[in-house]
This record gives C-alpha cells, structure tokens and sequence, in this order.
C-alpha cells in the first residue's frame, strides 16, 4: 500500500511513517521545507495553500492512503497567529481535499482533529465522548472543528473515504518546545547543564489527558485500516493528569534542585481546566488500547532532551 503523510517531517510525522514502514507501506511524505530527506521515505516538497502544487502532488502519488498532518498544531501560537492558523488548517484542507476529489480517486483520508474542538468542559462532563457538543475556546480549536467540518461535507456530497479523529493531548521524544511537557523537559535539561535552576510555568491546574506518541500513531494506522468511513473517533488514554503532577514527576527524575515560578506572560487568554477522553468506540472499533505509561513516557521525553 502507499501511504501519503502529510506535513511528515512534524513531530508526529515521523512517528507514523516509522510505523507505516514498519508494517510493509510504501511511504510518501510532503515538507514545505527546501532540502528535507528522510531514510526510506519519499519526500516531496508541497504548499498545502498552492492549490496546484496539492493537485499535482496527489496525481503523482496517487496514495491509497493520506494521513493528513500538517497544519498549525500549537493553541498558544494560534492566538498570536490566528488568521495564518486558519488559513493552513482550513483552506489547507480544502485544497488537499479537493484534489484527490479532482482526481477521482479511491483514497482513503485520515483528518487529524483535536479535543480542543470540546472547548470548556465541566468535571463531571468527563470522560468526553464523541457526542458531546462541541464549543471551542482558541483559535486553533475553531480552525480544526471547521476542518472537521469540511470534511463531512465532502464525505456527504462527494461520497469520498474520509475518517476524522479528535486526538486528545500526546507528548513524547521529539516534540517541539510550543508543548507543555516538552517545555518543562527540555528547561530541566537545561538546568542540569548549567542554566538558571528556575522554571517559569503557566497554569498548573489544568487537567489534560496525556497519551504517548508512539500509541498515538498505532491507533491512526488502526483507523486507516479498520475505521468506518464518515466516524469519528476519539483517541486518548482515558485518563486525566494534573499538569502541576507532570510537572513534579519531571522534577522527581531531575538530578538538580530546581525553583518553580508563575510567569503571568505564560497564561493564555482562554484555557480548558479539564479534558479527559472517553475512547470507547475506538476501543470497540478497531481494538486500539495505549501501551506506554504516562511515566516511562515523561522520562523518555526527558532523556531526549537531555541528549539534545
């Protein structure tokens, strides 16, 4: 089978096509980068807002599958960026859409969503299920729930094989330093370095559920292949974890003595105090369950930046 990653060289990019190789699929990535090269892959330079640049690249590949991962993934940036988030989440979309439709093609699409698109959610609203309403509260989320959107309406005017996935909070190595644990792992590194021992943090209270990367991109090959086109599924560990503890398990594995401190600069306009996910029908669906522990994923993640 060939798989198309879009926006491969991302954080999770490069998890997925390990794994798709892994598994026997001929690999294709798109970089808007100059000069990107990765082993085994199949690289090609692609602007998901050059409508032709898409067109061109998905009749040359002409992929069974498109697992579409670019975009701007980061909340805090789409605050400060908003009119750019939503034109590459939105109209990016579009126009990846759009040309395996121009192509009549029979590509199966995955469309990455968020759990952000959930917005506020009450304590006792949790675990959240695919049912529950969705009401974002961030640029970003607004620009993945209207993608999520599109994506229906091409599913029901055009009939086209497209799965859509809320993925809740993953974290693990390689991750960029826009994310909340690999902010504090890569300042920790820093510190056992030589840096000022301080950590200067945002809210601590929030509750997120975190899930590693690694189960993150198995359970997207698992949709790919056993999903049911025109669903939706959350993806997420089921569980809830305090950032103030991810803070302190970090810090319990650090070799130094570090001082925490709030950086007003650091706390965002509008954030979600609790998400948990209800990942039932995925369970049910195609048998996906997370495999890694939230606490070899943290120390993992710290060791990377460590070695950095």
């Amino acid at each position: 089978m060939k798989a198309l990653i879009t926006g491969i060289n991302g954080f999770v990019g490069k998890y997925l096509s390990k794994y798709l190789l892994g598994q026997g699929n001929i690999v294709y990535g798109t970089v808007i980068e100059d000069n990107v090269e990765m082993e085994k892959i199949n690289i090609t330079q692609m602007n998901l807002l050059d409508k032709e640049e898409v067109v061109k690249t998905i009749k040359t590949i002409n992929p069974d599958y498109v697992y579409h991962l670019a975009g701007q993934s980061a909340v805090g940036l789409s605050w400060k960026e908003p009119v750019f988030t939503m034109n590459v989440n939105i109209n990016g979309t579009i126009n990846l859409l759009d040309a395996v439709r121009e192509n009549n093609l029979n590509t199966k699409v995955l469309v990455i969503g968020s759990s952000d698109e959930y917005g506020i959610i009450k304590p006792e609203e949790c675990p959240i299920s695919e049912k529950h309403l969705l009401n974002p509260s961030s640029p970003y989320a607004i620009s993945k729930m209207t993608q999520e959107q599109i994506a229906k309406l091409y599913i029901n005017s055009y009939k086209m094989n497209i799965i859509m996935v809320r993925a809740f909070n993953h974290i693990g190595p390689m991750q960029n330093k826009n994310f909340v644990v690999s902010d504090f792992a890569s300042k920790i590194a820093e510190i056992e370095k030589g840096a000022e021992p301080v950590i200067r943090v945002g809210n601590l209270e929030s509750f997120r559920d975190f899930t590693d990367v690694r189960d993150i991109v198995r359970g997207y090959a698992m949709l790919m292949k056993n999903g049911k086109i025109g669903e939706v599924y959350n993806i997420g560990s089921g569980k809830a974890h305090k950032i103030q503890d991810i803070l302190d398990i970090l810090l319990s594995l650090s070799t130094t003595k570090i001082k925490v401190e709030i950086d007003p600069e650091r706390l965002r306009p509008s954030d979600v105090p609790i998400i948990q996910c209800d990942n039932s029908k995925i369970k049910a669906h195609v048998n996906w369950t997370p495999e890694y522990d939230i606490k070899n994923t943290l120390k993992d993640t710290l060791d990377y930046w460590r070695n950095m």
